[in-house]
């Protein structure tokens, strides 16, 4: 008798809120059993523009690269200064 066989994948959903460009992500988890699915469990992020998305996947990160022009950076820390302070890098310590 074959054992059964368990996999995982992901899958994701980007949205653009207009008007700051900021990208929402929705990433499914999936489960399955000998290829059909068992579980499915939901998670969600947002990113703002000029925020780090090195860790994102690859499609957020195109996504980002497409629609984040210097411009668009620039008018969205004008428009939420606090929130652009709280998304920037710590100062190195040098």
């Amino acid at each position: 008798m074959a054992k059964s066989k368990f996999t995982e994948r992901q899958e994701y959903k980007l949205e653009i809120i207009p008007p700051d460009n900021v990208i929402q992500c929705r990433r499914a988890d999936i489960i399955e059993k000998d290829g059909v699915e068992v579980g499915r469990t939901y998670f969600r992020h947002v990113r703002y523009p000029g925020q780090d998305v090195s860790e994102d996947c690859p499609e957020l990160q195109a996504v980002a690269a497409a629609l984040w022009t210097p411009e668009v950076i620039a008018r969205f820390q004008e428009k939420h200064p606090l929130m652009a302070q709280e998304l920037s890098p710590p100062p190195s310590e040098e």
